[in-house]
């Protein structure tokens, strides 16, 4: 067996685990209670999850970007779709946004901390008059003699109840419209940092999501991550990534809803005789195996353009809009087989379902990945 393949079995037999040992007996206590416990996050530091394509010298494990990738699916497959979500945000965005724009000082000051579990990271650029409208944010960054004073709010920001630590998208030049934006790292327990209460979902209950808000907070002149004004295009630079997680996250859910609609039809009768024999369920079932294959080839297509730094905006668009329709539609399909009983929150079926609507809104919605793509062929 090749090492690569090797290393990659070995992890995915660890990550298996860690969550069925500490995630599986009790998710649905967490999805009841509406936020995962604080704690967990320590012990998913613990197990190795939290840094896994870090640098070591970061308190990583200096894996294959392909490993940090793996164990979003795998918590997606699991039916584990807050937590991957949250997981997403903070090991796979915020950590990397770090890493490649931080300064060192700001990489040793964070990363081993947040590879531990010790430190939880959010991103905050969607607001309440924004939404994915990056330039129109009001919250500003205003540089005075103490550093930069932070005014403005965010909203449907993943982690944000728990998070110690959030990259802050803000305006330093608001003439400048999206040239004029640059991120900040945002201290959690700084005077001026409030957040109001978590917002209620109709699915991933267990991922918290609040509305965070500054007033007067003053961060120091080094919370400045990357160079003034950059901050477009950071976030630019950045969404492949975040992109590919999603994509990450929409395959392993689909394999995780198809699993589990394949057991069920092989069980349940009507009419004398097993679901899994009427043609319409086998038909459903095939397209939806036929269309995860597909899916994949293109993840793995991306994956090999961002080992290779070619991986564009477009691709990401492609990417995002086609995997999460398809989980979408694949989750719905699905509970159909499952009849009422899918209707019902005892099968896990119905945690798919709810869990994937979201993922055609949050990482830019499914109507501005149109308008990506639309734009590489025809212009503004």
């Amino acid at each position: 067996m090749p090492k690569e393949q090797a290393e990659i079995e070995l992890f995915q037999t660890m990550i298996v685990r860690a969550l069925e040992q500490e995630v599986a007996p009790f998710y649905e206590q967490w999805e009841e209670a509406g936020e995962l416990p604080r704690a967990l996050w320590n012990t998913l530091g613990e197990a190795g999850m939290l840094g896994i394509d870090l640098p070591e010298k970061y308190g990583g494990a200096g894996a294959s970007f392909e490993i940090s990738q793996l164990a979003i699916e795998e918590t997606a497959r699991m039916g584990f779709g807050g937590l991957a979500s949250g997981y997403n945000i903070h090991a796979n965005i915020v950590m990397p946004y770090i890493l490649h724009l931080g300064s060192e000082m700001q990489n040793q000051a964070w990363l081993p901390r947040m590879s531990s579990g010790e430190v939880l990271g959010a991103i905050a650029m969607t607001e309440p008059g924004a939404g994915s409208d990056l330039a129109a944010m009001r919250t500003t960054a205003e540089r005075t003699a103490e550093g930069w004073k932070i005014n403005g709010a965010k909203v449907f920001i993943t982690n944000g109840l728990q998070a110690d630590l959030v990259i802050v998208c803000a305006k330093t030049n608001p003439q400048a419209g999206a040239k004029g934006v640059s991120l900040f790292l945002v201290d959690t327990r700084l005077p001026g940092f409030s957040r109001g209460k978590g917002i209620k979902k109709i699915g991933q209950h267990a991922s918290d999501t609040a509305e965070l808000f500054f007033s007067d907070l003053v961060v120091p002149e080094d919370a400045l991550l990357g160079e003034e004004d950059k901050g477009f295009v950071y976030l630019m630079q950045e969404l492949p990534r975040e992109r590919l997680g999603v994509g990450a996250q929409a395959i392993g859910a689909s394999e995780g809803a198809l699993a589990l609609t394949l057991d069920y039809v092989q069980q349940r009768q009507a009419f004398g005789q097993r679901i899994a024999d009427f043609q319409n369920t086998r038909f459903k079932l095939a397209e939806a195996r036929a269309r995860i294959d597909m899916a994949r080839a293109y993840l793995n297509q991306c994956v090999a353009k961002y080992h290779q730094g070619s991986m564009n905006a477009t691709d990401a668009a492609v990417l995002k809009l086609m995997l999460t329709e398809m989980q979408c539609d694949i989750a719905h399909e699905c509970l159909q087989l499952f009849g009422g009983y899918g209707y019902t929150r005892e099968y896990p079926i119905s945690r798919f379902f709810v869990d994937a609507r979201v993922q055609t809104i949050y990482a830019g919605t499914s109507e501005i990945m149109k308008e990506v793509i639309a734009r590489s062929m025809l212009g503004k």
